[in-house]
This record gives structure tokens, C-alpha cells and sequence, in this order.
């Protein structure tokens, strides 16, 4: 056993009960872009949330215990990814990349954006021409120290 294993059984059940991310958010009071990191093998939950996905998804003891094991971050499975989707926000970074540093830096200073204290909302957009995916990232500014 494993945390992909137990990934796959979560997906599978999410699958099989035509559960939506948002829905299953709800159950352990997250946002549905956390619980769906966390669920997918990003996250580390706590024994409550544990306790919550082994109830809602019908883990055993271990798999449980998977879950609350500081996991193996990146989940991508090659350096550029092949996944269309994945690839469009891969091409975004090699794009605009420089564009958001170059504006971060000369507004905040010499640091970077935190992906430990941050949060994210993705969120559906009507538009006539077609719906647009709207992501919205804000995570904190962390400044280089002199030493």
C-alpha cells in the first residue's frame, strides 16, 4: 500500500458515487481547491479530516493513515507535462513567467510568493462568447534576508 493507492481508491469512489470536488469540500469544511490538493496526494490532513475521508470514502486503518502522512510534493508526471490542460498553464509560466516576476518584484521587492501560506479560487465566468475559467492565487510575500 501507498499514497497513490490510496489516491486511485479515493478517485475510484469519487467516480463510482458521481461525487463533485465542491460537494465532498463541504463535508470536511474547506475550500474545494484544498480538499481536492489534499484528496489527490498535495496535502497532509489531520487525524479529524482523516477520520472524515475514511467515513466518506471507506478507507481501512491504513489507507487513514496514508492520508496523514506529510506527502511527496509535485505531482506531475514528467517535466512538461502532456496533459492539455496542464500544459496550458506550463505554457502560461514559460510566457508571462518573466512578465509576474518582473511585476512582483517591483512591487514588493526581492522575494517570492509563498505556495505554503497561499490560497486559490477557481470559479466559473459566464460570458456571451463563451465561459471563461477564472483562477484567482494569492499567496504571501516572502522577502530574501541579508545575513
Amino acid at each position: 500500500m501507498d499514497r497513490n493507492q490510496v489516491t486511485q481508491k479515493i478517485l475510484s469512489a469519487k467516480v463510482s458515487r458521481k461525487m463533485r470536488w465542491a460537494d465532498i469540500a463541504t463535508h470536511f469544511g474547506q475550500s474545494k481547491e484544498w480538499t481536492t490538493a489534499a484528496l489527490l496526494g498535495q496535502m497532509t490532513f489531520n487525524r479529524e479530516q482523516a477520520d472524515k475521508a475514511q467515513e466518506l470514502f471507506e478507507l481501512t486503518d491504513e489507507e487513514a493513515a496514508w492520508l496523514q502522512i506529510v506527502p511527496y510534493k509535485g505531482s506531475l508526471p514528467s517535466a512538461v507535462p502532456t496533459d492539455p490542460l496542464i500544459y496550458r498553464w506550463y505554457e502560461i509560466v514559460s510566457v508571462y513567467g518573466t512578465t509576474i516576476k518582473e511585476l512582483i518584484h517591483e512591487e514588493f521587492g526581492d522575494g517570492i510568493m509563498s505556495a505554503i501560506d497561499f490560497s486559490m479560487d477557481i470559479q466559473r465566468e459566464a460570458d456571451p462568447k463563451g465561459d471563461r475559467v477564472q483562477v484567482v492565487l494569492s499567496g504571501k510575500f516572502l522577502p530574501y534576508k541579508s545575513y
